[in-house]
């Protein structure tokens, strides 16, 4: 077994390769990022969610968020037909959302209030609710960090691009139309990110 599985990582580390992938180094992070992050349960992610620059396959401007939800791959484009590509968790069939957006609120280790059509699927979170959401930190859901998405109007979606406490959905539809990153991975976008940037979802 301890032998396929290393022909399957092998094999896996060589098509990277030939896709002309890059591996990005990790995002610097605060004292306080390290903290909170070391007190998330640590989960071994499959390879094709790892975060990696690739060629483009978009065809967009560099600057913009493209959200693959069915191959579960968040794009930021780079110059030169390059890009950072990472590994999302999208929302549930039932709950998916596509459409176009625009980030105008950025947000470390945000803090989160359960919208009230999530109070009614879920009524075990009608205490936090009642509390006025949760802190930042390793227990809130929303993790490291949170780009908040506007639509043509100016108006809040209600969704998010953020961090979690759960890496392990990493890769599938998990999320109530949100798109989950791993808080390192939304940490190195956190900061390449500016305000105003155009988010595409489909």
């Amino acid at each position: 077994m301890r032998l396929f599985s290393a022909l399957a990582a092998l094999t896996a580390a060589l098509l990277v390769a030939g896709c002309n992938f890059k591996s990005v180094p990790d995002p610097s992070m605060s004292a306080r990022d390290r903290d909170f992050i070391a007190k998330v349960p640590d989960f071994e992610l499959d390879i094709n969610f790892h975060r990696y620059e690739v060629d483009d396959p978009t065809g967009e401007q560099p600057g913009t968020i493209i959200v693959d939800t069915k191959a579960k791959h968040l794009y930021y484009v780079l110059p030169n037909k390059r890009a950072v590509r990472y590994g999302v968790a999208t929302g549930s069939e039932a709950y998916g959302w596509t459409g176009t957006a625009t980030i105008r609120r950025k947000a470390e280790w945000p803090h989160w209030t359960p919208p009230a059509d999530m109070v009614q699927r879920w009524p075990h979170l009608r205490p936090t609710a009642a509390a006025g959401g949760l802190n930042g930190g390793p227990d809130n859901p929303l993790g490291a960090r949170a780009l908040y998405l506007y639509d043509a109007s100016g108006r809040d979606t209600l969704y998010r691009i953020h961090g979690t406490n759960e890496p392990e959905t990493i890769g599938r539809d998990a999320s109530s139309g949100c798109i989950r990153m791993r808080n390192v991975d939304v940490i190195d976008l956190y900061t390449r990110v500016a305000m105003n940037t155009k988010v595409i979802v489909k």
